[in-house]
């Protein structure tokens, strides 16, 4: 059972005793101290997919934010418990809800260079762009910015939950207190897909409920910059198996004759875009809206060749699907990924067969104005007029292997939609006011995020604008083998953090 503390710090006038040129006297000391803290986290497992994992990371932030003197509960599901942490600062008028997400993406571990994804490892950046490991008491020392932290979640997202305690502590430290009350939503399943939240949102939002939203997610501009960003994509999933022989049978003796599955697979995906890389679906980029923030953000809708530069040089590539001329304009449409393909064997399993089936997995990531239901409808229409049944099972039956000649199956999943929050909105505003005091600088303010973040349960429910305060290093390596943080970004996002914490709001 959870023990409840709540901690009232005495309240004074607003004195703004924190500002661009003295923050760091704060923010360097708190965030130091935070790193042991850090590590200790990044060193327990956080796998959703195996839910005992993340009982000691649930654990871990209930005591850590109980410390800062939070009351904590945790919030039930039909799966992993969301925990709230509530800060109630005295004749406060306005609520902010911060989400932050608790578990990570699953691991290879002979994908990374140390010993495991939960041994946090310190590591410099040598000349030729390769790390080497460096002890990890070093940061007893004096602290080198480019040094790095590599560890399964720490940029997405312990990172930004440590920032978050960090800066706490540097508030408490520069003896103010926030003039807002505070709640933390801390997600368990946001790799999962969050498939949980809404149904949670609903059955508590009269704990959830706040006047505004701030997601602490996602890496900064590749300016490095600090950086808001006024909405995400949405995300939908979808199976799409072809069938051929019973069993797989062997090359020699039937090629020529057996139709591949993997062949009609690869022509039907194919299908699907033009050499440009566009859907080629009727209507697939229908309700796409381009609003006024939409033009100030993309421009004259020229080609950015210095910005897609940069991309190709970071990617290693030299060309690019032209969805739209800058890749700040290509998020703006609803996407068709190939996230992964199987069929038959290959490598040193490899044989000379025509394998039974093929199958892709698709991701296909929403815009606001996306219909979801809509377009996967699409989609298994296109399928259809391709000259395949679609069979409603996952095998063909011996009476639709006799009736059909193309068949295939089809299997999707709507995880949530996208959001949008107006640029020239208060949030907005208040939250450029917070990072311009703390690093004397406006933000980069971008449209819409890429990536997907499950935020419109919030949103549909709570009635709540939302943006998103980016603060990892953009090449951070997230959901990837050696993901990390760069420990300049780290400082940098504390100083953000404390900024909004002591930011004023009436």
């Amino acid at each position: 059972m959870l023990c409840f503390m709540l901690v009232f710090y005495p309240q004074k006038s607003y004195n703004q005793n924190v500002n661009a040129s003295n923050i760091d006297q704060y923010v360097e000391p708190a965030a130091k101290q935070s790193l042991n803290e850090f590590i200790d986290f990044l060193s327990i497992p956080n796998d959703a997919n195996i839910p005992a994992q993340l009982e000691p990371n649930i654990q871990w932030v209930s005591k850590a934010f109980k410390d800062r003197g939070f009351r904590v509960e945790r919030l039930p599901t039909k799966a992993i418990d969301l925990v709230l942490a509530t800060y109630h600062a005295n004749k406060a008028s306005k609520t902010i809800l911060i989400y932050v997400q608790v578990d990570g993406q699953p691991v290879d571990p002979t994908k990374w260079d140390q010993a495991t994804p939960f041994t946090p490892t310190l590591k410099e950046q040598l000349a030729d762009g390769s790390f080497r490991t460096i002890p990890t008491n070093k940061l007893k020392e004096k602290i080198d910015p480019e040094w790095r932290i590599f560890a399964r979640s720490a940029s997405d997202a312990k990172g930004p939950i440590n920032m978050f305690l960090a800066a706490w502590d540097a508030m408490k430290a520069a003896g103010e207190t926030p003039t807002y009350h505070i709640k933390v939503i801390m997600d368990c399943e946001e790799e999962l897909g969050s498939p949980n939240l809404p149904e949670a949102v609903q059955m508590h939002r009269s704990k959830l409920a706040a006047d505004w939203l701030v997601i602490l997610d996602g890496p900064m501009h590749a300016s490095n910059r600090p950086t808001l960003v006024f909405g995400a994509r949405g995300i939908a999933t979808m199976r799409i198996t072809t069938y051929g022989p019973k069993e797989p049978v062997h090359s020699g003796h039937y090629g020529n004759f057996v139709p591949n599955p993997a062949l009609r697979l690869s022509q039907l995906l194919g299908s699907m875009k033009d050499i440009n890389g566009r859907v080629t679906i009727p209507g697939y980029y229908d309700h796409v809206d381009y609003d006024e923030d939409a033009k100030k953000v993309i421009g004259d809708g020229q080609p950015k060749e210095k910005e897609i530069q940069g991309v190709f040089d970071k990617l290693g590539i030299a060309d690019y699907d032209q969805v739209g001329n800058s890749l700040e304009e290509a998020i703006m449409y609803p996407s068709l990924n190939i996230r992964g393909m199987a069929s038959g064997w290959v490598g040193s399993k490899v044989r000379t067969i025509i394998p039974a089936y093929a199958v892709a997995n698709l991701d296909l990531r929403l815009v606001k104005g996306s219909q979801p239901a809509r377009l996967i409808a699409l989609i298994e229409d296109h399928i259809r007029k391709q000259g395949f049944h679609i069979i409603d099972t996952n095998e063909p039956t011996e009476k639709d292997r006799q009736q059909y000649g193309r068949l295939a199956s089809t299997a999707s999943r709507i995880s949530y939609g996208a959001f949008r929050t107006k640029m020239n909105s208060e949030i907005g505003h208040w939250l450029t006011g917070a990072l311009v005091r703390a690093h004397g600088t406006e933000p980069i303010k971008i449209r819409s995020h890429g990536g997907s973040i499950p935020i419109s349960p919030f949103i549909n429910i709570l009635d709540v604008p939302a943006v998103i305060v980016p603060l990892v290093n953009p090449d951070n390596n997230q959901h990837s083998p050696n993901e990390n943080v760069r420990l300049f970004n780290y400082f940098q996002g504390v100083k953000s953090c404390l900024g909004i914490l002591t930011e004023p709001l009436k």
